[in-house]
């Protein structure tokens, strides 16, 4: 091409401008320019004047022409070689996207358009990823289709920037709810493999306290995929604070995830995520795939460092906030346990309060005979052993919990005294009707055990499981676990212990509300108590369970000595026999079990002189000496039902309405409160009055009954003079208002005039 050509005669002085003067055009299939047609040459000086970006497609061949702003944004390293040549040369990677577009033009199809179209160019040495808004448009020459212009617009760096400041709003929008590690790795997964593209896989990893690193977080990649193995990344420049590229991915980690590619990525980057201003410890790494048809370019780069950053931000913010999280935690739980503590407490020390200070103060205001006599004394002493019980239990659990628990470790045939103590149950167990077995064979040697600690292991362990199995078997057995430890088992057909519960069965305090037991009654630290002690022998013990079908407790305690204290160990053993509190643990269970029905009351018979507050009283409550002891203070004057649970009380009372019911409100199966409910939402029951007995003292206690629906409410230990004169006068009141009702249904309905 001559430069006197008026074809390519232009007022610019570009690059594209100076390859057309250079180029052959004689060689070419167009031939010189000053053969070129009219309409060919005005298209062309249009072209190259035009700043903005364009090419033509000229001829059958489809000759290429473009202008200098086309080589800038879209061409680049096709300049100059793409001059002259076939638009499917120069664009065969993509000729199967544009062909067809470009056909339908020549074709006399019209112009078309298309925006944002993915086009990867090979236009700098490998495929890349590139997005266009183009129209192509028909160019005529003597009235027909001769070529097509193309004016287009690369949006490549609008689009990617788009699609990056969107994942960064997602992760941000994510990250501000979450209040733990855990929430914040789960966000940056759901952030991340919503931009497939930019990050084909990305992978988080902890560093913890003990320099291991664990993976916290991935997205587009599975957990046990070999890619996500921290071992297979250079972590340590990252927990220098550095930022590594690890390059030939491919051989390095066969098998990586492609994203939303076709192809795995080539390259990765690791990059530290950091603690909070100030803080020196790296708190873990990123990786991110890299985008296989992209180049890691500074805008990449700060796309990554800002995920980074706001990872980091979000795991500082979530650490402070667990902190405050636990600390207000421990606050509540110690206001927990102190609530539950009281709570148990109160009403195990105020029945057998009510059991001592009742009878006593009846013996004192009315000498009675021998027989009455022996009977209230063995009910003070039976209840009197129990508060003690219950008081060496905190005073032990305390020692325990102080350290301050001074035991004997003595060489202990273990089989046979665990034998002795497993005897003391079977009478409970046989009255029962368990299924009751022990087999503690002969031990290799013996073991060395504080003899009183391991008392209250085993009667402990018997004691839970006579209280919660209705029915079925208890088996303990005793083995020797090698040669270096002894296993106790203590397994039982009971109410077994939900799932959710085995985490906290030995924390203090806690009872499982609702469990299916012979009695409510316990403070919610024998469990608790039993692991110390267990503890104390440099043992363990574990629980396995299943609702409702039984739970197995296992006992294991290491031989020798090597474990103890040397100045707490004894040479020899003392041989002394089970200590009263053996009797406490076994008089208890023996009160939650059925005995000899008391005698009835006499009835009054119809016209006979009886006392105007003469009527029937149902009683519940899971305490066999508080329903006796009720009993002895009121069959005197009324007509007595004696029921053990609210689920009795609950059939008792539909079978035959009572003029009043009395009931503990801690009781195994239907508690007080619930038997109220149950008692007021039948039409058969409503209108019976109901006195609740609890040891829960206080007005808000007292409002919780009334406002259920009780119609009186008294605390534990009350005076047998008041208990008496609240169920006089609440059978007067139901007197009287059933008689009013009584005479309004009698009334007759006057006509109207």
């Amino acid at each position: 091409m001559r430069g006197d050509d008026d074809a390519v005669e232009s007022t610019r002085s570009d690059l594209v401008h100076a390859a057309m003067a250079a180029h052959d055009w004689s060689s070419h299939p167009l031939g010189p320019p000053e053969r070129w047609s009219p309409d060919l040459r005005s298209v062309v000086r249009m072209l190259l004047d035009s700043r903005f970006s364009m090419w033509m497609a000229w001829g059958p061949d489809l000759t290429m022409f473009y202008n200098d702003a086309y080589r800038g944004d879209t061409l680049r390293d096709k300049h100059p070689w793409a001059l002259g040549r076939s638009a499917r040369e120069v664009w065969a990677e993509v000729w199967d996207d544009v062909g067809p577009l470009i056909g339908s033009v020549l074709a006399g199809g019209g112009a078309t358009w298309d925006e944002d179209l993915l086009l990867f160019l090979e236009r700098s040495g490998h495929p890349e990823e590139t997005y266009h808004t183009f129209s192509y448009s028909p160019l005529h020459e003597d009235g027909a289709v001769a070529g097509m212009l193309c004016v287009v617009t690369e949006n490549t760096d609008r689009v990617l920037s788009e699609r990056r400041m969107q994942t960064l709003r997602d992760l941000a929008a994510d990250l501000g709810p979450t209040r733990t590690g855990a929430q914040v790795y789960a966000a940056v997964g759901r952030a991340l493999a919503g931009n497939p593209q930019d990050v084909p896989f990305g992978l988080v990893y902890e560093f913890t306290e003990d320099d291991g690193t664990r993976l916290a977080g991935s997205a587009g990649i599975a957990a046990d995929a070999p890619g996500a193995d921290p071992a297979g990344w250079p972590l340590d420049p990252v927990r220098e604070g550095g930022t590594a590229v690890v390059e030939d991915l491919a051989s390095r980690l066969p098998g990586l995830p492609h994203g939303a590619w076709h192809r795995p990525p080539s390259h990765a980057v690791l990059v530290p995520l950091a603690g909070a201003q100030g803080e020196t410890r790296i708190r873990g790494a990123l990786v991110v795939g890299l985008n296989p048809f992209r180049t890691f370019d500074e805008r990449y780069r700060a796309f990554v460092d800002l995920l980074a950053g706001q990872i980091g931000a979000a795991l500082v913010a979530a650490g402070a906030y667990e902190a405050e999280r636990e600390r207000a935690e421990a606050l509540a739980e110690l206001d927990r346990a102190t609530t539950d503590f009281f709570s148990n407490v109160s009403h195990e020390f105020r029945t057998p309060l009510t059991l001592i200070m009742g009878p006593v103060e009846r013996l004192r205001d009315d000498p009675p005979g021998p027989d009455r006599l022996a009977a209230e004394l063995d009910v003070v002493h039976r209840n009197a052993l129990r508060l003690g019980r219950l008081v060496t239990t905190l005073l032990d659990f305390s020692r325990l919990q102080a350290g301050r628990l001074r035991a004997t470790f003595e060489p202990t045939d273990l089989a046979a005294f665990t034998t002795e103590l497993t005897s003391l149950f079977r009478s409970a167990m046989e009255r029962a009707g368990l299924d009751y077995t022990v087999d503690c064979p002969p031990l290799p040697g013996p073991v060395h055990v504080d003899r009183e600690s391991w008392e209250k292991v085993v009667l402990n362990l018997l004691s839970n499981a006579l209280k919660f199995t209705l029915d079925g078997r208890v088996a303990v057995a005793l083995r020797a676990d090698g040669d270096d430890a002894v296993e106790l088992t203590v397994a039982d057909t009971g109410a077994g212990i939900a799932a959710e519960e085995l985490p906290r069965l030995f924390e203090r305090f806690h009872r499982i509300a609702g469990a299916r037991a012979r009695s409510t009654e316990g403070s919610g630290i024998g469990l608790a108590m039993t692991r110390e002690l267990v503890t104390l022998h440099g043992g363990t013990i574990t629980a396995a369970s299943t609702a409702g079908a039984g739970t197995t407790f296992t006992v294991r305690i290491p031989t020798g000595t090597a474990h103890l204290a040397p100045d707490r160990v004894a040479d020899t053993a003392s041989g002394g026999a089970p200590t009263a509190t053996s009797e406490a643990f076994v008089g208890e269970a023996l009160r939650w079990l059925p005995g000899p029905a008391p005698a009835p009351a006499p009835v009054v018979e119809e016209g006979a002189d009886a006392p105007v507050s003469a009527g029937r009283i149902l009683v519940a409550d899971d305490n066999a000496d508080m329903r006796e002891y009720l009993q002895r203070l009121l069959a005197d004057r009324y007509e007595v039902q004696l029921v053990e649970d609210g689920k009795s009380a609950l059939t008792a009372a539909r079978e035959r309405p009572p003029d009043l019911v009395v009931t503990d409100i801690m009781m195994p199966v239907l508690d007080g409160m619930e038997l109220l409910a149950a008692l007021r939402g039948d039409r058969r029951t409503a209108g019976v009055p109901v006195l609740l007995l609890s040891a829960r003292a206080g007005e808000e206690a007292a409002i919780e009954g009334l406002g259920a629906g009780a119609d009186d409410y008294l605390v534990k230990p009350f005076s047998a003079a008041e208990l008496v004169a609240r169920v006089n006068a609440h059978l007067k009141l139901g007197r009287v208002r059933r008689d009013a009702e009584a005479r309004f249904t009698a009334m007759p309905i006057w006509p109207r005039p």
